[in-house]
Formats: C-alpha cells, structure tokens, sequence
C-alpha cells in the first residue's frame, strides 16, 4: 500500500548563503487536492506575534521562453507609384 500524500506538504529551511534578502528563508511542497505546489515561506511580525506568510507556485507552471515578435515579411510585390 503507498502512502497518501494528498492535502499534506513540509516546508524546509532554506541555504540563504548569496542568497538576496526578499528569498524565502524556508521553502518546500504540498499537494492540495491532487495538485503539487511549491511553497516559499517568510517569518514576519504581526500584532498577535510572529507568523508565517506563504506563497503557493504550481509545480507544472514553468515561465514560457520569450518569444520574438513574428515581424511579417516584406513584400515588395506591390510597387509603390511615387
């Protein structure tokens, strides 16, 4: 029988060496309903003390490459009269 990682995650400390100071200090996954998440978490200062912020990220979500704008071919077919 596997175990069931469904709607549970951890979260690590991260190596902050070089690292700029808007890096999450910890970081880790978690599945909800099925789907992987990364997790980056910051400790911060609230009115009740401290707590933890988290910010989600889909594990299947990749930055798409940039792509050049398709710049139409010149067509000189069509000669100007002037």
């Amino acid at each position: 029988m596997s175990y069931d990682n469904t709607n549970r995650g951890a979260i690590f400390k991260n190596d902050m060496e070089g690292k700029s100071e808007n890096f999450p200090p910890y970081g880790g996954s978690i599945n909800v309903e099925g789907v992987e998440y990364w997790v980056s978490a910051w400790v911060k200062d609230g009115q009740k003390g401290k707590f933890f912020s988290l910010q989600l990220k889909p594990k299947e979500e990749r930055q798409a490459p940039r792509q050049q704008a398709q710049v139409p071919a010149f067509d000189d077919s069509d000669s100007i009269p002037f």
